[in-house]
Order: C-alpha cells, then sequence, then structure tokens
C-alpha cells in the first residue's frame, strides 16, 4: 500500500460514521422493498471493498463481481425499479470522493486514487446492471413460454369442443338443407327459397372453419388440378347476393390459363372468406365499393391479390389480423383469417396483408 492509499484509507475509516449516516438518509429505497435490510449491508460491503482494492490495487475484481451478482438478483426478485439501484450506487460514489477530497492529501496524490475509485464503482455498476438486464430477460421468456404454451392448451380445447359441437350442429342443417331444395323442386314459385338456401350455405361455410380449424391438416378431400378462373367465377356466383346487397362492384383480371394443383375445396374457403370480410369492409364507406381480383404466374409459383377500397386497418393491427381469436368485428369470432392463414401454409404458400387510406390488400402466394 502507498503512502497516500494508506492516509487515504485511514481517512474514509476515520469519517465512516458521518459517510453511512448522509448516504442513509439521502437513498432511495421503496417501503416495500423485500430486501430493504440487505441494502445498507450491501453499501457497507462495497465500501470496505473500495479499501481493500486501494490498499491493493492488483487483488482480484472477484469479490466486486460476486456483489453484483447477488445485488443484481436481489433486484431482480424485487421486481423494483433498477434507477433506485444505480441512484444509490452513485450516491454512494460521490460521497467516497467527496471525502477523499476533503483529505489533507495533495490533488497530485488524490487524482489516480480517485479514477481508481471511479474504475471501481463503473465495475460494480456493469456488472449488477448486466446481470439484472440477463435475469429479466429470462424471467420475461419464461413468461411468453408460459402464455404461449397456455395459449396452445386453450386452443387445443376449444378445438376439440367445438368440433364435437359443431358435428352434432351440422346434422339437422344438413337434413333442412335438404328439404329446402325438395321445396325447390315442388314448389319453385314459392318466395324466399332462394335466399333462405343461400343463408343456409353461409351457414355451412362457417360451420366449416370451425372444423379445419380443430384439425391438424387438410384430409376431407384429395389434391386436384383446376382452373383459378373458374374457381373465382364459382366464388363469385355464390357470393351474388351478398355482393348485390352490398353493392359492390367486383372486378377480375386472372390468366385463364393459370390452373393450381392444390385442395379446392379449402382454397375456396379461403378466397370466400377473405372476399366476405372485403364485402364487409366497403359497405363501410360511400360508393364506389370495389373489390379487385388480381392473379398471375412467375416461374413456379401463383400470385394472387385480392384488394378492397374500404378504411384502411390500423398499422398496429395488421401485424396481428392472423392471430386466432383477433377480430375488429362486434360479432366476429377471430378465426377466419386465421384458418385462412393456416390453409395457405399447409399448402406451402404464404399470406399477407397491406392496408392504406386508399386500398386493403391480401396477397397470396402459392406453388403452381
Amino acid at each position: 500500500m502507498t503512502s497516500a492509499a494508506k492516509k487515504l484509507v485511514a481517512y474514509l475509516d476515520e469519517h465512516f460514521s458521518d459517510f453511512l449516516s448522509y448516504w442513509r438518509n439521502q437513498m432511495y429505497i421503496a417501503d416495500n422493498d423485500k430486501y430493504i435490510d440487505h441494502v445498507e449491508r450491501n453499501g457497507i460491503e462495497m465500501f470496505q471493498l473500495i479499501k481493500e482494492r486501494l490498499a491493493d490495487p492488483a487483488s482480484s475484481r472477484k469479490d466486486i463481481e460476486h456483489l453484483a451478482y447477488k445485488i443484481a438478483k436481489e433486484r431482480a426478485e424485487t421486481n423494483m425499479n433498477i434507477g433506485e439501484f444505480v441512484y444509490n450506487t452513485n450516491l454512494g460514489r460521490r460521497l467516497v470522493v467527496k471525502y477523499a477530497l476533503q483529505s489533507t492529501l495533495s490533488m497530485e496524490e488524490l487524482r489516480p486514487l480517485i479514477d481508481e475509485i471511479n474504475l471501481l464503482f463503473d465495475q460494480f455498476l456493469f456488472y449488477a446492471v448486466t446481470k439484472y438486464a440477463e435475469l429479466k430477460e429470462a424471467e420475461l421468456r419464461e413468461k411468453n413460454l408460459f402464455i404461449t404454451q397456455s395459449h396452445k392448451d386453450r386452443l387445443t380445447l376449444l378445438g376439440q369442443m367445438s368440433s364435437s359441437f359443431v358435428h352434432e350442429f351440422r346434422n339437422p342443417l344438413t337434413a333442412i338443407m335438404g328439404f329446402i331444395q325438395l321445396l325447390k323442386f315442388e314448389h319453385p314459385d314459392l318466395p324466399y327459397l332462394g335466399i333462405i338456401d343461400h343463408e343456409l350455405q353461409q351457414l355451412k361455410f362457417r360451420i366449416s372453419q370451425f372444423l379445419h380449424a380443430s384439425r391438424k391438416e387438410i384430409i376431407e378431400s384429395e389434391k386436384e388440378t383446376f382452373s383459378l378462373l373458374r374457381l373465382f367465377e364459382e366464388i363469385i356466383e355464390f357470393l351474388y347476393a351478398s355482393i348485390v346487397d352490398g353493392d359492390v362492384e367486383v372486378s377480375m383480371d386472372i390468366d385463364k390459363s393459370i390452373h393450381i394443383f392444390a385442395y379446392k375445396d379449402q382454397l375456396r374457403q379461403v378466397f370466400i372468406n377473405i372476399l366476405l370480410n372485403s364485402i364487409e369492409a366497403v359497405k363501410e364507406k360511400d360508393k364506389p365499393r370495389c373489390i379487385y381480383i388480381d392473379a398471375f404466374r412467375q416461374n413456379e409459383s401463383v400470385y394472387i391479390k385480392i384488394t378492397n377500397n374500404g378504411p384502411a386497418i390500423p398499422e398496429e393491427l395488421v401485424q396481428t389480423i392472423f392471430e386466432p381469436f383477433f377480430t375488429t368485428k362486434k360479432l366476429g369470432t377471430g378465426i377466419g383469417l386465421y384458418i385462412c392463414k393456416k390453409i395457405i401454409e399447409d399448402h406451402g404458400g404464404q399470406i399477407t396483408c397491406t392496408s392504406n387510406k386508399q386500398m386493403t390488400s391480401f396477397s397470396i402466394m402459392l406453388p403452381a
């Protein structure tokens, strides 16, 4: 130990009670801090480590690192603001430097000692804050994992419940639809049968969505090669009543040579769902209400874009609209777009959404 260091350590020891009293009165600490009794002890331990380091600059940093890690764990467990710890540490730094400057040592003697003190505090804060950040990140990952698993469990349970319920619901629905067809055959002039049949078809479509959500894979049909243009023509015919009711203009620009090898019924479900959403969206604005369907083939992929001129989807919601149970509709289920995404990905494709004040577009890429 140098003579200057020896004098400074002795001076700090002489004024330790004053130092501790001032630090205790000025530091920040919450009344509900579970480690409130540890704060002062930790401060005293840090004070002792500084004196030891001044006495032997070549000594190991492990003690300071160990204390920093111990305090970081305590701060993480209390779930308190790390800012209080940083403030209290720097308050201690200022007091040590203040008492050092009040000693009888010259500035030439003090300068290397104060540099060493600041270095020790910097190292201590670096170790503590880094460890605190690691602990909080690990805690966040654990929470996210728990939330994700809990969400998956709820989805599985809901899938099982909805599958059972919808199967029971579909049987009487099939019988009703059969009798409607008989009525149309026996009484072709009976009013409203066309509307009833259309609404039942829509209900059957929604039921199919729930059934698909409860499956892990597409299992109901076989892949086939079909004309994309013809599929959309069938869909527009199916949705004709909804299109007329919404006073919507639908235009298509689809290369008639495009054929896709895929599960036709499943893709029909995707396109119907997106078009129904688009019809509902444009109904919220004045005329003209427009929906554009474009498709082209490039290399081994087919690109399909369904665009409407309805209200913009807020930017913060665009990234979440494909999540299960997320919906902006008052009576929505929040599974439609989730199922669309699932079906497209099952086909080895991708679906994305972009939206601004002029247009909202759903872009789909499928292997040809």
